[in-house]
């Protein structure tokens, strides 16, 4: 798929404010997940199914048993995260 026309994207390496990366990530649908560190864009290649999506969904399935036995934690997946003005972060699996 390809961006739409007339769009600025989202590039690996580039240095951009939270805003207008939120703004970029917001018009650039065909990015499945980029993340804000320092400042600075990382764009995420696709994932490969034994090197990353089956350890996630066993991680996701630990976290989630683990989340049973302590009230009050909360499990996410691919959740959107602001550490700060600088950083918008987006783990694969998050215990909060």
């Amino acid at each position: 798929m390809t961006a739409p026309v007339n769009v600025i994207t989202l590039e690996s390496g580039e240095h951009l404010t939270r805003e207008e990366f939120e703004y970029r990530y917001t018009q650039s649908p065909h990015i499945k997940k980029a993340e804000l560190i320092n400042e600075v864009v990382f764009v995420a290649s696709p994932i490969r199914v034994r090197r990353h999506a089956q350890p996630h969904g066993n991680i996701l399935g630990w976290l989630f048993n683990y989340s049973i036995e302590f009230s009050g934690l909360m499990v996410c997946d691919n959740a959107t995260v602001r550490l700060d003005d600088k950083n918008e972060v987006q783990p694969d699996v998050l215990l909060r």
